[in-house]
């Protein structure tokens, strides 16, 4: 395996608080020095980073890579080659696949396209029940032996017993488990936040209480079996504050937020704009400021794309109709800057959203620079601009509300255990 240096970079590694200007040297897949090389090492390959920022590879806790099942809208290959585009190294692949990842053939599957692929890392979810029905548990001790990193309801599951003998099945192999706070009743029929923007546009709404009634429930029950549990992108005000009230009674729960919930709210669907359609639906501007000082806080301890990528005929119908999704990967890590600068944030806190932060979710050995860990790593030009173009997403879907955008922060190298497999 080839040695490599990264010379006279801007080396931020929020796991250790670092942010230097320095060397970083890589051999045999891992960090192996920080500035000066050890005695015996000779690099095969220099990258010159200066003035440029070198960072843990960043890690998206909720990326639909589409395959199996709807490879119209993406591929392993599209999507985990969008990912290492925008300095993504691991992706985490929710289970609503088809067939769905509740068998230890459709978690090795999967695994073994992505390595094929050779990109972004995934790591697959399993569902919490066969598939995703609500009604029998799914053989959740296989699927952790088949490499699912985490276990996941996605659709909400109706029957209070068999949720709750989930957890305790999932608390007894020590798998966090990922919720989707989402009542199946209230709002079933939304598209749209409720309140004055839905009313004036004539669409259904989907309430606050949507949210908040399952994360009762779902706190309740987490309390009762003792499980880890992950809450997946917090859309609400009310949302937040019930988890902050969980965490400060020693609950072990974590939650995320997409980053368009951090920068759009219901006003951008003001025009029908069906690339706003989402679910959880776009809420209201207080929402979306609870939402930031939720990360400020700590209350919220990871951004992730939401990355759902669809065809363009997807999003061409009426809103009520069009599909809900957005294709999230190529604006993770400009968005995660800007937020930056919007709050304002230092930049060790704003990249630990999206590298260290999800790791620990995780659990797994990554999102660190630190010297024998693996040299998954992102260098980019914090002050390169660029716009959002569909003819530049790698991804098959080009359905993103910030087209025509122009960011700032261009990914110029993405490393998987210290190779080179994206060069911008």
């Amino acid at each position: 395996m080839a040695t490599l240096s990264i010379i006279g970079g801007r080396v931020i590694d929020p796991a250790s608080n670092l942010d230097v200007i320095t060397d970083l040297h890589i051999a045999e897949g891992e960090i192996i020095a920080m500035g000066s090389p050890p005695a015996d090492f000779s690099a095969d390959k220099l990258i010159e980073a200066t003035e440029q920022i070198v960072c843990p590879g960043l890690i998206d806790l909720s990326v639909r890579l589409r395959e199996p099942g709807a490879e119209q809208k993406g591929t392993i290959f599209s999507e985990t080659r969008a990912a290492a585009a925008k300095g993504i190294t691991t992706v985490c692949c929710p289970p609503d696949t088809e067939p769905v990842i509740d068998t230890q053939a459709v978690a090795e599957l999967i695994q073994q396209r992505a390595e094929k692929a050779g990109m972004a890392k995934v790591l697959p979810l399993a569902a919490l029940t066969q598939g995703l029905k609500g009604e029998h548990l799914a053989e959740m001790g296989i699927l952790k032996e088949a490499g699912c990193i985490a276990v996941s309801n996605v659709l909400p599951i109706v029957n209070t017993d068999v949720f709750r003998y989930a957890l305790e099945y999932a608390a007894n192999y020590e798998l966090t488990v990922f919720l989707h706070a989402r009542d199946p009743w209230l709002g079933h029929n939304g598209c749209a936040h409720e309140g004055a923007i839905s009313t004036r546009l004539g669409l259904s709404g989907i309430p606050e209480a949507t949210e908040t009634i399952e994360i009762a429930r779902d706190l309740l029950l987490i309390e009762m079996t003792g499980v880890r549990a992950h809450f997946c992108q917090l859309s609400s005000a009310r949302g937040v504050e019930m988890i902050k009230e969980a965490q400060a009674k020693g609950l072990p729960v974590t939650a995320d937020v997409s980053a368009h919930h951090l920068f759009l709210t219901d006003q951008d669907i003001n025009s029908y704009n069906t690339q706003c359609h989402v679910f959880p639906p776009l809420r209201s501007e207080q929402d979306k400021e609870a939402l930031r000082q939720g990360l400020l806080q700590g209350t919220i301890n990871a951004i992730c794309s939401d990355h759902q990528p669809h065809e363009t005929d997807a999003k061409l119908n009426p809103f009520s109709m069009s599909a809900p999704g957005i294709s999230g990967l190529d604006t993770l890590l400009p968005l995660t800057l800007q937020l930056a600068e919007d709050m304002p944030l230092d930049l060790i806190t704003a990249l630990s959203y999206v590298t260290h932060k999800p790791a620990q979710i995780l659990g797994i050995d990554a999102g660190t620079l630190a010297i024998g860990h693996p040299a998954d790593i992102c260098i980019f030009d914090p002050n390169s601009c660029w716009p959002l173009r569909p003819d530049k997403m790698y991804s098959k879907g080009h359905n993103s509300p910030f087209l025509g955008r122009e960011f700032k922060g261009k990914v110029t190298y993405t490393l998987i255990n210290g190779r080179i497999i994206w060069k911008g």
